[in-house]
């Protein structure tokens, strides 16, 4: 062969693996990228090809699929009562994506995560039509609808745990949105997407994972356990040492408490019982902020919490000593989520052990079989089994003669701790009304609950976590309660 020829084929030579190589590159290095790529509209074609899978609660499905008119996506989600169901599920768009278990457990929904390989298989041999697997939630439907008909056109959240388990019975958030309305991608669900980003009423916020306000005097609660479990005090009816009136430290201002109660050298149990700010700040103080930090971490402050959805971190701060005084009782930057505080109430109604919360219980293919089945964790023990046992003696003497008798159910041991939190600069807005209980039946705790109303239709001398925030944990915990018979 000449040189002119031999230079020829090997430059057809180089040239032919270069194509190979880009080839290969785009097939086995890039090919995810590019399945992935918002660009790549037959993929996004695929996944809407067939019907989706279910979210499940109580064995029924939440959750359903339904043709797309005048589109090349063949299917789109729906909900069933999706505004009260919007804070488990989140939404699924083809328009605007997914959030919460919609987006988490997308793969099993969708049918293409690598568990159901084998279904995906069958299906191309067998021409059955393809569809994604079903995700099987710890959600009570009874509990939920309890939680979320309660709340009403009340601005708040409710969340609801199994303290033996750490399953979610009910996850609820108003004002609340229905992701149905643009589950599609027409002129009227993005005019629907718009509205509901503009609303100040902030529907589409999670008020039950994802805000934090000020928990008031339901924080009593883990400054009890604080005392209790670094042994400040140990006789939950002998006088402590707070005298009154308390000034805070390093202040020229006393510490008020609400009304004319019998708070000076009040015992633990009728300190919790008529919610004295100044016993609370007083062992806040003594204990410093370092254990108060400590034992609060144990219930889960300063942690994100994965359910698998994530919950935003509740925050008890590093602070000065006037600070951590308030702190103590609920105020200054102290911040919980309502799921954060229905831990604190499962705890001490679990004799001191805090499951990992969940919401999760099993994974299904297509053809119903478990792929998937959550095992209980436990998170942590904020508290040992004695000293969980005397707390709880106080939060039913709330519930029993105290602020909380509006969440008494008859004939069954309810524990709970009401809060009235301050709300804005110098406390000019309307404080947030809470409530923390839990049910004891001959069974054990079958569940716990906190609520928070943000805001409502009552008048500010009227808001309060007994009258407003108690009855509906009543209702929810009767929901649980009636379901388990």
């Amino acid at each position: 062969m000449n040189k002119p020829l031999r230079r020829i084929a090997i430059f057809c030579g180089v040239l032919i693996f270069a194509l190979l190589a880009r080839t290969n590159y785009l097939q086995y290095v890039k090919a995810d990228d590019l399945n992935t790529r918002d660009e790549n509209r037959r993929v996004r074609i695929e996944r809407y090809a067939h019907e989706r899978g279910n979210i499940i609660v109580d064995g029924k499905s939440i959750t359903g699929s339904a043709e797309t008119k005048d589109s090349d996506f063949k299917y789109k989600r729906v909900w069933k009562n999706g505004p009260m169901w919007a804070p488990v599920t989140g939404y699924s768009s083809q328009a605007f994506g997914a959030t919460q278990l919609e987006s988490i457990e997308d793969g099993i929904l969708t049918g293409n995560d690598d568990q159901l390989f084998f279904n995906r298989t069958m299906s191309m041999f067998t021409g059955d039509e393809e569809t994604g697997g079903n995700v099987v939630t710890t959600l009570n439907g009874a509990a939920q609808k309890a939680a979320f008909e309660g709340l009403g056109n009340k601005k708040g959240a409710v969340a609801a745990l199994d303290p033996r388990t750490g399953a979610i019975l009910a996850l609820a958030s108003t004002p609340s949105y229905d992701p149905s309305t643009f589950a599609g991608n027409s002129s009227s669900d993005t005019k629907a997407w718009q509205s509901l980003l503009k609303d100040k009423d902030k529907p589409m916020l999670n008020r039950a994972l994802r805000e934090t306000y000020p928990p008031g005097s339901t924080f009593k609660v883990v400054t009890a356990a604080a005392a209790l479990e670094n042994g400040l005090y140990d006789d939950i009816d002998a006088d402590t040492d707070s005298p009154l009136p308390w000034r805070l430290p390093q202040s020229r201002k006393d510490l008020d408490n609400e009304g004319n109660i019998p708070c000076k050298n009040a015992s633990l149990r009728e300190a919790l019982r008529w919610s004295c700010n100044t016993v609370f700040g007083k062992i806040s103080d003594d204990l410093g902020n370092q254990k108060m930090m400590d034992e609060a971490g144990k219930f889960g402050f300063n942690k994100e919490i994965f359910t698998p959805v994530r919950s935003n971190a509740s925050v008890y701060p590093e602070d000065n000593r006037p600070q951590n005084a308030m702190a103590g009782i609920g105020q200054a930057s102290n911040r919980a989520t309502p799921l954060q505080m229905a831990m604190v109430a499962s705890a001490v109604a679990n004799d001191g052990k805090l499951m990992q919360p969940y919401m999760v219980a099993e994974r299904k293919a297509p053809n119903l079989d478990v792929i998937y089945t959550h095992e209980k964790e436990e998170f942590s023990r904020p508290l040992s089994a004695g000293n969980a046992q005397k707390l709880q003696e106080m939060m039913e003497t709330v519930v029993k003669k105290g602020t909380g008798t509006n969440a008494q159910i008859p004939g069954v041991k309810v524990g709970g701790k009401t809060g009235t939190a301050q709300n804005g600069l110098n406390n000019k807005g309307n404080p947030y009304a809470w409530f923390i209980s839990y049910a004891k039946t001959d069974s054990g705790s079958p569940v716990a609950v906190a609520v928070v109303v943000e805001d409502s239709d009552a008048t500010r001398e009227n808001i309060s976590g007994g009258g407003l925030a108690a009855p509906i944990a009543k209702a929810v915990m009767k929901a649980v309660i009636e379901s388990e018979k």
